[in-house]
């Protein structure tokens, strides 16, 4: 966390110190589990194939991509290789693939975050891919919206480990119970409840702030 973010939290009385926000579904209007294989069926239609040609789960494991052991690059190699693209088809395959991972901007989550500042601090944590700050900071800027962005694939670690939800806890500099987590993942909110986290199942804007206005409130 800067020392801007620790100052103007230093001494305050507030039981919730920060707010920390998922991306896809929740600052994005996107189907995490649907656009890959739509993304790819499109592209093996082009090219004469099957669609389902090419298993994305099975040509892509999440795990490496989150964690950072598959590079933009080596992502981009391997489908091409697969759907036999050339150079420029391999370039819109990407460009095609990063407008799918990102969707569209939900402007009142992206509101409702720019707002608690700076009353309180706020984050970003993700389950991610490499290039995906690149993107997501042309796109919408979150450098600009929060005080720390985590991203899986930056450091290694992926919801719902742990490990991930300590370091963001570090980076923003507060305790465990001082923090509100949103996110879409049923998984994942409860393992950032069992990290000592405040934690809402986002499924609706609306009642979304409001739960989290009332754990601010009450907490």
């Amino acid at each position: 966390m800067t020392s801007t973010v620790a100052n103007r939290l230093e001494g305050t009385l507030m039981a919730i110190k920060a707010v920390v926000f998922d991306i896809g579904g929740v600052l994005e209007h996107v189907q995490d589990d649907a656009w890959p294989e739509v993304w790819m069926g499109r592209w093996e239609r082009r090219m004469h194939l099957p669609v389902g040609y090419v298993a994305v789960a099975e040509h892509g494991p999440t795990d490496d991509m989150v964690t950072g052991k598959m590079s933009e690059a080596q992502m981009r190699q391997r489908y091409a290789r697969l759907l036999g693209l050339d150079e420029d088809q391999a370039q819109q395959m990407m460009a095609e693939m990063w407008d799918a991972y990102c969707g569209e901007l939900d402007r009142q989550v992206r509101d409702f975050a720019a707002g608690l500042r700076p009353a309180y601090a706020t984050a970003i944590l993700s389950n991610s891919a490499d290039g995906a700050r690149r993107e997501e900071q042309r796109r919408f800027g979150f450098e600009e919206l929060v005080d720390v962005i985590v991203y899986s694939h930056e450091v290694g670690l992926a919801k719902p480990d742990p490990a991930i939800f300590d370091l963001t806890g570090n980076l923003l500099g507060v305790e465990p119970h001082e923090i509100v987590f949103l996110d879409d993942h049923y998984g994942h909110v409860e393992a950032a409840r069992s990290c000592g986290w405040h934690a809402v199942l986002h499924r609706g804007v609306t009642r979304s702030i409001q739960e989290i206005s009332e754990i601010i409130r009450d907490a």
